[in-house]
């Protein structure tokens, strides 16, 4: 990358670069960020959802051991057998049943109609439901298919009664006589199974913890677990974030039970949880880095263009500067300022080439076609005061017609010399106009002139003597010294795009091959000798001056003579140079 030799784009480029892979980074982590908020947000949602669940089949068990609580009070059969049951023994509850029993009647049975009752559906989390009077208690337990066994006589301090958040919930409900609601006739322990409750739903990370801080095995069988579930107990908040160091950090939510005494605590292990989304994350950050990339690849794209385009500029203001205008590789065109600048300087070289070597012609060919005017140099000084004492001798020889012809003389090689090389039209025809008075003088009573120039093309800047030499022409090749009648027309006007000119006269014509040799020594611009001030001289001193657009053609017309018409373009006339012109 050669534009990180150049010192301002090289520090450009380390800022970009900086800056592109910071704010890559920043939004990869910030999308990672939201990714592991959201992951974390719908562990929350599903643990509470657990709990949720949770509290909702403890409500349903406690509102059925309610609705069975209702049906013992209303059933004097269920009710008689619940009485039997409390006896001691399995024996004495079977003589109670039948003592009890009436032959009208059917005979209740008490286990039979709870766990018909409780295990309807065949989906009971009541594991086990024992009846106490003060000092002992009979049981039923239930397995999972709902099946009974039964225990009679056990002390009320026997572990089978051993209530704890490992073995499950018990609803306590007094049984009272219906005889005398007062009179307590023993108490119903309902014992709803931790294992039914809490087992699956999908809970992974969490823990059941009684008031006393045991928590249930099933959940936090690691001692890690345990030290995690005792720090999020002690920091007291409903939900937070635990480190660990490095990502060994948790985030916790911890509800409590409205129905009974215990609490959830659920935590995600931010570690397992990157390790489990390890495939998402690393997508989002390739997903960063190929547009890190891309930005960073139009960045050097766009630098090294701009790069080489600054380049393109200072070797062209360097060739200007060492005078090199030779034509070089132009820069591919950029809408852009370095673009624009760098088309515009190899521009400017054309423009000076083409101007400087235009120049360079113009003063050449003003300078011989002066000297061959000025008779190869003769001091214009001596030329002025020769003229003026001819004519101070007309004049005492009361000769007015030749003091006039001496003073146009005088006066055409004075604006000659006096002007610069690049003058107006009006100047130009001028000159040409005191040319043709000599001619008249030359020529008295067989030589006419007119001038038919709109004034629009009057300030239309133009070489110096060029008209002159396209007037000789007619006096040297086509003027009939015996006819009384010889005519120059000079006309001009302006058209939508161009500038023309014509010179007609009405001497002879020029032969057919002839003037079409002139026309291909015109069309190629074939340079003249330098004693020849002619047809070749003036097309290739325009030429120069107004460019490619210039045309200069030469016809016989229908009748009699030649016809030089010229085509200036105004585009070109619009660029010549016109600071000297006055």
């Amino acid at each position: 990358m050669s534009f990180l030799q150049i010192k301002i784009y090289r520090g450009k480029f380390m800022a970009y670069t900086v800056f592109v892979v910071l704010i890559g980074m920043a939004i990869g982590l910030l999308t990672c960020a939201i990714l592991l908020y959201q992951w974390v947000d719908n562990a929350r949602s599903a643990s509470a959802n657990a709990f949720a669940g949770v509290e909702s089949r403890l409500q349903y068990d406690a509102d059925r051991i309610e609705a069975y609580m209702q049906r013992i009070y209303s059933n004097n059969g269920l009710m008689t057998d619940v009485q039997s049951f409390l006896g001691s023994s399995a024996e004495g509850y079977l003589s109670s049943r039948l003592e009890r029993s009436r032959f009208d009647q059917p005979l209740a049975s008490f286990p039979d109609d709870m766990e018909s009752f409780l295990y309807s559906g065949g989906q009971g989390d009541i594991v086990q439901v024992s009846l106490h009077t003060d000092k002992t208690g009979n049981l039923i337990r239930f397995d999972e298919s709902g099946n009974a066994s039964f225990k009679f006589g056990l002390p009320n301090n026997d572990t089978a009664f051993r209530e704890s958040i490992e073995r499950g919930f018990v609803y306590r409900k007094k049984l009272s006589d219906p005889n005398r609601i007062s009179r307590q006739l023993g108490e119903f322990r309902f014992l709803v199974g931790s294992d039914r409750i809490f087992r699956g739903g999908g809970i992974r990370h969490a823990a059941l913890v009684d008031s006393s801080g045991v928590t249930y095995p099933a959940f936090s069988a690691d001692e890690g677990e345990r030290r995690l579930v005792a720090r999020v107990l002690t920091d007291g908040r409903k939900q937070g974030y635990l480190s660990a160091g490095g990502l060994n950090g948790v985030f916790f939510s911890t509800y409590a039970s409205s129905k009974l005494d215990y609490r959830f605590v659920s935590w995600i292990d931010l570690g397992s949880l990157i390790r489990e989304r390890l495939g998402t994350l690393l997508a989002v950050f390739l997903i960063v880095l190929t547009a890190m990339a891309s930005v960073l690849t139009l960045i050097v794209y766009n630098l090294r263009d701009d790069a080489r385009f600054l380049h393109h500029i200072i070797h062209s203001i360097g060739r200007v500067k060492s005078a090199d205008f030779t034509p070089d590789t132009p820069a591919p065109y950029r809408r852009n300022e370095y673009g624009m600048i760098a088309r515009e300087l190899e521009d400017m070289a054309r423009q000076l080439d083409k101007y400087i070597r235009t120049e360079y012609l113009l003063k050449l060919k003003q300078q011989e076609t002066e000297m061959k005017a000025l008779q190869n140099q003769i001091n214009p000084h001596f030329l002025y005061n020769t003229l003026e004492a001819i004519r101070a001798r007309a004049l005492v020889n009361s000769d007015v017609e030749t003091s006039d012809a001496i003073a146009t003389l005088g006066a055409l090689y004075r604006d000659m010399v006096k002007h610069d090389n690049i003058i107006t039209l009006g100047q130009e025809l001028a000159l040409l106009r005191e040319y043709l008075k000599i001619m008249e003088f030359k020529y008295p009573d067989r030589f006419y002139h007119q001038f038919n120039v709109d004034e629009e093309l009057l300030e239309l800047p133009t070489v110096k003597f060029w008209m002159q030499p396209l007037a000789e022409n007619f006096f040297v090749h086509g003027f009939d010294s015996a006819s009384p009648f010889n005519l120059l027309v000079v006309s001009g006007w302006a058209s939508e795009n161009s500038f023309h000119l014509e010179i007609v006269d009405n001497g002879r014509r020029i032969d057919e091959e002839l003037l079409q040799g002139i026309r291909n020594s015109l069309s190629h611009r074939e340079d003249t000798p330098v004693r020849s001030i002619g047809l070749h001289n003036v097309n290739t001193r325009l030429h120069f001056f107004y460019g490619e657009g210039f045309a200069l053609d030469l016809e016989n017309n229908e009748e009699a003579g030649v016809k030089v018409s010229i085509l200036i373009p105004k585009e070109a006339a619009s660029h010549v140079q016109t600071a000297d012109c006055g």
